[in-house]
């Protein structure tokens, strides 16, 4: 079956490249690499597709696409950082993506027969959605030199002669999914593009997606976000598996619990005659980069928890990943500032920026700041660490990156791990994706519209259909409880149960409001100091902040079977919590 990707004597590499450049090479050269050929079959079993129809909506944007990215890596220090990364990601995140759209019916919520004439077009915009998500990387992160001295851009088309490139000093981490609309067409072509805008709700969808507008994609977003997870997983030495259907804070909490026990028990901070294991800030708490990487290594060890990565460098990328440590504005997980104790003791340091409600969750339980200061550097060809080094020096990036072909591709071991997570077709379908009957509204009507919403909320968040604490999340974890955003939250379950509308209308009401009522009418919030319904959080990022509202349950295992920790980007605000609008 492989063969249908392979031609009879495939182009390989051209080795006349001058000293320090790349030779570009044709999409069959590119992807003849077993692994590559492997995901590829896994993709066409997955499309079900003829031969012909796979080619035209499938092999040809992946040609086009591998072309165009040739050996450029997908992040300078974070994932898929080796030469041909950009390639890797895209093939895995595809595969992915096409697994976790087998377990939806879409569009939700439409009538079986529309689900059935839309399906395929549904799927071949997951598989876009995740092939062109990080194609803007090599828009506006890179900068690329043709052999005659020329810059490349994408939007030239794909690269023809030998090239080299390097970083961008000073770029943006949120301005490559905009990017991405830019050379997209590249990828797509317009008979393509014909097809998938004869699916209004579709569209919109994937140009969300394609624009980097995830918080407007919904279900095709949040496809295409899962399937980022799991490839980033694998390629960091994590579990993708685990990305796909674990709870995404179960490692999370075993992290966290680790550095809080770590921090609590056995640290020095804020000493005052020099060197401690960290300095606490009133905003942050600042730990050594190294020895905290080694200790909680060695705990986690200890306590049994597997597939911890042996080197420092992709220990930081999971502790990133995971959301425990806060990024600098080069969105990585090292930091490097001067500590100076004000008593003639000043030091630079590689550091790990923590919040402090993350060890201590009762501020009167938090040690005395740091009296002397903390002066962050913020160059921006600050290298992460690596795992021999206690604290860096900054490293100047050379002025061109060579990028030879690898030579060492993933052994059968990780390429059979890989697909084995792929291979597994039959996927029960989530509750609360069927088509809304008469037959469910009626179940409604005889339940109650909170109730049901509750129960739709419970096997969401069981299925990993409805996602918590991720940026775009419509719940979260505060206070040791469960907040759920209002009104998105309340307008996701109306997506799902579009018939709604029509009870709303009747009453005239906007059907979000009807699910709203429904819910307070169970009593299972808690109110204000001020009695008051809905509560507000500050979402505190690397770059802004902004505001949550929504409502406090009294107990968060109403929905969860278990507890995660507080997410630590949210600060409950309860002196200005509002009533709801």
């Amino acid at each position: 079956m492989l063969s249908l990707f392979r031609r009879n004597k495939v182009l390989t590499l051209m080795a006349s490249a001058p000293s320090g450049f790349t030779q570009p090479a044709c999409a069959q050269a590119l992807l003849a690499l077993p692994r590559r050929q492997k995901l590829l079959g896994n993709i066409w079993q997955r499309a079900s597709l003829s031969h012909r129809q796979f080619a035209d909506l499938y092999q040809g944007p992946l040609n086009r696409y591998a072309e165009l990215v040739q050996q450029l890596p997908a992040s300078q220090n974070h994932h898929h950082a080796h030469p041909g990364g950009m390639l890797d990601h895209g093939l895995e995140i595809v595969a992915y993506a096409l697994k976790i759209r087998q377990t939806y019916l879409l569009p939700i919520g439409a009538p079986p027969e529309s689900q059935s004439a839309q399906a395929e077009a549904w799927t071949a915009a997951a598989a876009y959605g995740a092939l062109i998500h990080d194609l803007g990387k090599i828009a506006v992160d890179l900068h690329v030199e043709l052999e005659d001295g020329k810059t490349w851009h994408p939007w030239h088309g794909p690269i023809r002669s030998p090239y080299r490139f390097r970083y961008m000093k000073g770029r943006s981490y949120q301005l490559h999914g905009a990017a991405a609309a830019l050379i997209y067409t590249q990828i797509l072509t317009p008979d393509i593009l014909d097809w998938l805008s004869g699916f209004p709700e579709l569209w919109s969808q994937l140009i969300f997606v394609l624009s980097g507008h995830y918080e407007h994609a919904e279900i095709l977003g949040e496809i295409v976000v899962k399937a980022d997870q799991a490839s980033v997983a694998q390629e960091l030495g994590g579990n993708p598996a685990r990305a796909l259907a674990a709870p995404k804070q179960s490692l999370q909490r075993q992290l966290a619990d680790g550095l809080r026990y770590l921090v609590r028990e056995t640290y020095k901070l804020n000493q005052p005659d020099g060197p401690s294991d960290g300095w606490l800030t009133q905003d942050a708490l600042w730990l050594v980069s190294k020895p905290i990487a080694d200790q909680l290594r060695a705990y986690l060890l200890t306590q049994g928890i597997e597939g911890v990565p042996s080197s420092n460098a992709p220990f930081f990328n999971m502790l990133q990943d995971q959301g425990v440590v806060q990024t600098n504005d080069q969105d990585k997980a090292i930091w490097k500032a001067t500590i100076d104790n004000a008593c003639g003791w000043r030091n630079t340091f590689t550091l790990l920026k923590v919040a402090p409600a993350l060890i201590w969750s009762d501020p009167n339980e938090r040690p005395s700041v740091f009296s002397g200061t903390v002066q962050v550097q913020t160059a921006s060809t600050l290298e992460q660490v690596s795992e021999d080094q206690t604290s860096a020096d900054p490293v100047s990036a050379p002025a061109i990156t060579v990028v030879p072909v690898p030579s060492h591709p993933p052994t059968p071991d990780e390429t059979a791990a890989l697909l084995a997570l792929l291979t597994d077709s039959e996927s029960k379908l989530p509750p609360g994706t069927e088509a809304c009957t008469d037959a469910s509204t009626q179940h409604i009507a005889k339940t109650g519209l909170g109730q049901e919403f509750m129960d739709w909320l419970k096997d969401g968040l069981a299925s990993r259909r409805i996602i918590i604490n991720d940026a775009k999340a419509l719940v979260h974890t505060v206070s040791g409880t469960v907040m759920l955003v209002t009104p998105g939250i309340f307008k996701r379950y109306v997506q799902e149960f579009p018939t709604l509308e029509a009870q709303a209308k009747a009453q005239n009401l906007n059907a979000w409001q009807m699910v709203q009522r429904g819910f307070e009418k169970l009593k299972l919030h808690r109110k204000t100091g001020k009695s008051l319904n809905i509560w507000t959080c500050q979402v505190i990022g690397p770059r802004s902040t902004k505001q949550l509202r929504g409502y406090l349950l009294n107990d968060g295992l109403t929905a969860l079977s278990e507890m995660p920790f507080d997410n630590p980007s949210l600060n409950l605000v309860t002196e200005t919590a509002e009533d709801c609008a």
